[in-house]
């Protein structure tokens, strides 16, 4: 996976108006926490899995230790329940799917993102 770090709140806005102007592809943000092993394993289970163009589905990566503020928006501007590790799919400016912990499967993932596509 090719990662984007995302460290700030203006970077929320941007990826939201990323979502309502494309036709074609949700983006997913990976919320990690670099002290928990389930954080960690679920990491590396979708990064083994994962085989989808970053074309197709940007990725955003967003450390919670270091960006807790960044986190605090994503759970108020998308009416969203704090979890870590946790996975975001954002589209047309909504969190259309969300999921955490040991339920991130990139079958599931990539399963939801083409279904916010179709919708």
């Amino acid at each position: 996976m090719n990662w984007l770090p995302l460290e700030s709140i203006s970077q929320i806005d941007e990826i939201i108006t990323q979502s309502e102007h494309s036709e074609t592809h949700a983006v997913l943000i990976f919320k990690h926490s670099t002290i928990c092993s389930i954080s960690t394993m679920a990491l590396s289970r979708l990064e083994r899995k994962w085989d989808v163009h970053t074309d197709s589905i940007p990725t955003y990566f967003l450390d919670l230790r270091k960006f807790r503020d960044v986190s605090n928006y994503l759970e108020e501007k998308f009416n969203v329940k704090h979890e870590s590790p946790q996975v975001l799919l954002i589209k047309h400016g909504k969190c259309v799917f969300d999921t955490s912990h040991n339920l991130i499967a990139a079958d599931v993932i990539k399963e939801s993102a083409e279904s916010a596509h179709k919708a």
